[in-house]
């Protein structure tokens, strides 16, 4: 059953938030708002949209987590909705994804299906459909120091672009193997099309219960992909010297590490829930990467 059913018994209430600098969102923004109103809906928005949502409330994405909302419309890119989805996930509020950018593997919805899409949020013919998401811990001297949630990717980097990153993988604490690379990639089933997939990592299903590890320009021939489930706990430790290495969360946030540290990733307690009506992973794979078309 669609959870948005219950739209119809309850006051509801939306979100929207905006990949700032795009000239068209005054236009779209107005719209959208005209369309929240004539369906008596609450809104609120983030910054970003604010200066084209005069009169509306104005909130961070962490403080809409707080809010009851039905849904979050998110105008923009992945990294847009990627920001967004990262402060709602834990109220287990769902994102819908207008793609205002060119890829767009998450904001799946094309801009003149918005108001299409809306409407079957409305009518109840909309997927919620979860997505796993990883969640990182930062140990330096036996404390965590930082606790993350990412979408798509954990990545361990370089901290400037003449080094090499060198670091130990542990699966369950066992040991895998050392790496020299440029970077190591911790990717969940959705961030599979992204880092990972630039770096020659496989695609996996959203539904996959699976973990990729996958190492960028790595300094041995043998080194590939690695999938794993994903109830396993992933260590990896940095080997930096008196260098800095950095832990970047879905390409967003992060923190430079320190030789000795170590990153624990495992499956997260809370989903993503990303909405939409219509279509399949493979018809975005077909969409998006162009598959079975003729060149």
């Amino acid at each position: 059953m669609c959870a948005e059913k219950k739209l119809s018994t309850k006051a509801k209430r939306a979100a929207i938030v905006s990949k700032p600098n795009k000239p068209a969102l005054a236009d779209i923004v107005s719209g959208l708002l005209e369309w929240f109103r004539e369906r008596n809906y609450q809104v609120v928005v983030d910054p970003e949209t604010a200066a084209y949502a005069a009169g509306s409330k104005i909130l961070s994405r962490d403080d809409m987590a707080s809010e009851p909302l039905d849904f979050v419309v998110v105008l923009g890119g992945d990294g847009t909705l990627l920001s967004a989805a990262r402060a709602v996930a834990k109220s287990g509020i769902p994102v819908m994804g207008v793609n205002l950018g060119s890829l767009g593997f998450l904001t799946e919805v094309p801009l003149d299906e918005m108001y299409a899409t809306l409407e079957g949020i409305e009518e109840g013919r909309c997927h919620a459909e979860p997505r796993s998401m990883i969640h990182c811990e930062v140990v330096r001297n036996e404390q965590c120091v930082a606790r993350y949630e990412a979408v798509n990717d954990v990545v361990l980097g370089k901290a400037t672009i003449a080094r090499l990153n060198h670091c130990d993988l542990y699966i369950d604490k066992s040991f895998v193997s050392s790496y020299t690379a440029d970077s190591l990639i911790v990717s969940t089933p959705t961030g599979s099309t992204a880092y990972s997939l630039a770096a020659g990592g496989p695609v996996l299903t959203p539904a996959m219960e699976a973990f990729v590890i996958t190492p960028v320009a790595a300094h041995s021939l043998s080194h590939r992909a690695l999938v794993v489930r994903d109830t396993v706990q992933i260590e990896i430790v940095a080997k930096t010297g008196e260098d800095e290495a950095y832990l970047s969360i879905d390409g967003q946030i992060g923190m430079p590490l320190l030789d000795g540290d170590r990153v624990l990733c495992r499956k997260s307690e809370y989903q993503v829930k990303l909405l939409h009506i219509k279509g399949t992973f493979f018809d975005v794979l077909r969409t998006k990467l162009k598959w079975g078309q003729r060149s």
